[in-house]
């Protein structure tokens, strides 16, 4: 896989479990990050800002950094902990607001993010980025079928949180019982039927302006914030 950008190389090239394969770096990129975490892993290729561009093309902001190594392992439902908290991502497509989830879960210590291996982007690039360093932290789990993630989840006693903006109960009405998987749905589509009915209760997001629904990314911080675990 790729990874560009300050964040998520820096964050990748201190994470001991990313194997490395190619480091390309501008002179000033090297020097802050050998300034940042001292002797780096992996021998870093001297490349002028051009040569980044024609690998990811003019768009890609990558601060000077690229870099090729492999996707990180990731847990199987049956390895998590007791009291985990965990997302699931029922067809999110869009890389920006899976990187933004991604951030955000791991800002608030979320163990694990479960996506489909269809229907939903690569671990790689622009997700990434926007992840701003947090697939180091969260690991992706990747399964086949979500509805059965799901009910395999339940047997294993946790609460399944179906967010939605017409639900019945409000978020803060249920409380943060570990473990808890809480599911998000694609932005106009919402929750598919199947993983409605594998859920033990949908909730929403109590909102009192005009506007009635949000972001997804945005919805998840919101969420993980209501479910925190309390301080001390």
């Amino acid at each position: 896989m790729v990874l560009y950008g300050w964040h998520p190389v820096a964050q990748a090239l201190a994470n001991t479990e990313r194997h490395l394969h190619r480091l390309l770096a501008t002179e000033n990129a090297l020097a802050r990050l050998t300034e940042e975490l001292g002797a780096l892993r992996i021998d870093a290729e001297l490349v002028r800002p051009s040569a980044i561009n024609a690998l990811l093309g003019p768009d890609a902001v990558h601060q000077g950094l690229y870099l090729e190594a492999d996707p990180l392992p990731a847990p199987g439902l049956d390895d998590l902990p007791d009291d985990a908290l965990l997302l699931a991502l029922d067809q999110i497509t869009d890389p920006h607001n899976v990187g933004a989830i991604v951030r955000t879960a791991a800002a608030f210590g979320v163990a694990g993010i479960v996506t489909t291996a269809r229907h939903s982007p690569n671990a790689t690039g622009v997700l990434a980025k926007s992840a701003s360093g947090g697939l180091e932290h969260v690991p992706l789990i990747v399964v086949r079928n979500l509805a059965e993630a799901l009910i395999e989840l339940g047997a294993r006693g946790f609460t399944r949180i179906g967010l939605d903006s017409e639900a019945e109960a409000a978020l803060d009405t249920v409380g943060a019982r570990r473990p808890v998987v809480v599911v998000l749905g694609a932005e106009g589509k919402g929750l598919r039927q199947r993983t409605r009915e594998c859920c033990d209760v949908l909730a929403r997001i109590a909102l009192t302006g005009e506007i009635r629904s949000l972001n997804v990314s945005n919805a998840a911080a919101i969420t993980l914030y209501a479910l925190r675990r309390p301080e001390g």
